[in-house]
């Protein structure tokens, strides 16, 4: 079954090439479901095959010869520690692909990101099969291109800049990256990771070691993402469409912190003896720092774009301790991180095509009134994020602090006892800004500072008439009509003092004559005033949860829980590959 790996990454390059024929691009978005299905169905088919008696063990290997002049092989296979991720990706591709075919990208051209979307699959999956440390640095580039094109072309107002924001810092960290491969390559004399990682690091200087692993640290810790580091990570979650937010935060950022797992700390174990003081450090302040700013966040998706930083520092955190339940945890958070925040994304996507915005404070509250199911999933989702005993998100949190409470030896445990204090102030912080956001939007009574709509077609946006003079209020004198809640380009054209009076008008009419009158009224002065005077009085509904959205999100609903109430069966895949890849050099 060797072939699979090859299969793996083969599929979706075929089946983007497959799409450029005019006869396929006319079904694009049913193309990307048949392929990323067929290629969900292989990773499950590796996950099956996998021999789970020996995940230590590198399994399933394909090594032929790439660049015999350079001593390059194409060498795929995988081990616990890569196989999780490999089905965790070919999952939250297919179901992004599940998504677009009940919601079509808003920049159109679905071919082209059918497209994208493949190749980016490729350089996904592609990287946590890689077992030569340059093809691991071709597959980890690979996904740039796509993931630029992604955000740039289908993003929101924003899309260029954030766009720009990410190729710029993730090819910079990959600059620093390759330094530091060529630095093992220089020492060690091979790119095989099988072979460096079975040394543990023999025959390489300790300061070379340091050297090395302080480039590849770096250069992986942009895509992590880890604080300082983080500053792309916001915008491009923000100006993303739904399906790149989804795979940026469950997938592109498990790429960094899966390079950590499975070159810097196994094949440079002095450089990460010598340096995991400062990893620790700069983790903590990231899940501190990203926990602050999302109690700061009114959006909801630049809020669940810091929780990821916040979130992702206990997995560095983990990687810092250097211990067997240390990496344990952070391997497990990867897995449920990519999960849980892959649904905050759907639920955050699905919020703002139905209210037209993710403002917190514009989206007022009741939406478990107004939009039960998604109200409730989102409820789910937030208490899964913040570590609920239970669900997913509980064990790697927990297991990252019980490593940082015991590191490995060799490391202070005073200073590791204090990364852990901020750490579990972090998750106190992280049950106050997901606790806090659903107060505000889920609960209490329906305000209605947003249009509602139906949620095909999306339609103009409408307002109350109470809507149009609170914000007209809040203008100011002189200030021109706000084009968000403004009901139509009509309304938005109007100053002030007309539309004041209009309004007043048509309120004088319902209250005298009935909604019939008011509506009369209002459409005689213009199509915004009546839009403005039916809405007040009788609302469109919202549409809640969708076919197409269930089926994207319900299978994340069930693996948190899975995996919430039964964590060994991810923890039995990870551990003896991780005490294999710590070696006796390292491990306590």
């Amino acid at each position: 079954m060797s072939w699979l790996p090859i299969a793996l990454v083969a599929v979706p390059l075929l089946g983007a090439v497959v799409s450029a024929v005019p006869a396929v691009r006319d079904r694009a978005v049913a193309w990307g479901i048949a392929v990323s299905g067929v290629v969900l169905v292989l990773a499950v088919a590796l996950a099956a095959v996998f021999d789970h008696a020996r995940p230590a063990g590198m399994q399933l290997q394909t090594d032929r010869p790439w660049i015999p002049g350079l001593g390059l092989r194409f060498h795929l296979g995988v081990d616990g520690v890569s196989l999780p991720l490999v089905v965790l990706t070919a999952l939250l591709t297919f179901l992004c692909f599940v998504h677009l075919a009940g919601h079509p990208p808003a920049g159109g051209r679905p071919a082209a990101l059918v497209v994208t979307l493949l190749v980016l699959e490729v350089g996904m999956i592609g990287t946590f099969l890689a077992l030569d440390l340059l093809l691991f640095f071709v597959f980890f580039e690979v996904v740039l291109v796509p993931m630029y094109f992604v955000i740039a072309l289908w993003g929101g107002a924003g899309r260029r800049a954030a766009a720009v924001k990410f190729i710029l810092y993730t090819l910079l960290g990959s600059a620093v990256l390759l330094i530091g491969l060529l630095v093992v390559r220089t020492q060690a004399g091979t790119l095989d990771m099988v072979a460096l990682a079975g040394r543990h690091g023999s025959g390489m200087a300790r300061s070379a070691q340091i050297l090395a692993f302080l480039a590849i640290g770096l250069g992986l810790a942009v895509k992590t993402p880890m604080w300082p580091l983080h500053t792309w990570l916001p915008d491009a979650h923000t100006e993303a469409p739904t399906v790149g937010s989804v795979l940026l935060a469950g997938v592109l950022l498990k790429m960094g912190s899966y390079g950590f797992a499975r070159i810097a700390i196994p094949v440079l174990p002095e450089g990460a003896a010598a340096l995991a003081p400062w990893l620790g450090a700069f983790a903590v302040a990231g899940i501190a720092y990203g926990s602050l700013a999302c109690l700061a966040q009114r959006d909801l998706k630049r809020m669940i774009a810091y929780s990821s930083v916040g979130h992702m520092g206990f997995v560095l955190l983990g990687f810092a301790s250097l211990t067997p339940v240390g990496l344990n945890g952070a391997l497990f958070a990867n897995v449920a991180h990519g999960l849980i925040t892959g649904l905050l994304f759907f639920l955050a996507g699905a919020v703002k095509e139905r209210y037209g915005t993710a403002d917190m404070v514009r989206l007022g509250g009741g939406m478990l009134r107004r939009l039960p199911y998604i109200g409730s999933l989102l409820t789910f989702a937030c208490v899964a994020s913040l570590g609920l005993p239970g669900l997913a998100g509980f064990w790697g949190e927990m297991l990252a602090l019980l490593g940082a409470f015991s590191p490995a030896a060799g490391l202070s445990r005073p200073l590791f006892l204090v990364f852990m204090a901020v750490g579990g102030l972090g998750t106190v912080l992280t049950a106050a800004y997901f606790l806090g956001m659903l107060s505000r939007v889920t609960h209490g009574r329906v305000v209605e500072n947003v249009p509602a709509g139906p949620l095909e077609p999306p339609g103009p946006p409408v307002a109350t008439a109470e809507g149009v003079r609170e914000v007209l209020s809040e203008a100011g004198e002189g200030a021109e009509p706000v084009e968000p809640v403004a009901t139509g380009a009509a309304v938005a054209a109007l100053d002030r003092e007309w539309a004041e009076q209009e309004i007043a008008r048509a309120s004088a009419v319902a209250a005298d004559e009935g909604e019939a009158g008011a509506t009369g009224a209002a459409r005689a002065h213009g199509p915004g005033v009546a839009d403005a005077a039916e809405v007040g009085r009788g609302r469109r509904p919202f549409g809640d949860v969708t076919v197409h959205e269930l089926a994207a999100w319900l299978p994340l609903v069930a693996l948190i829980v899975l995996f919430g109430l039964w964590p060994k069966a991810l923890l039995a895949v990870t551990t003896p590959a991780v005490q294999s890849l710590l070696g006796s050099g390292v491990a306590p």
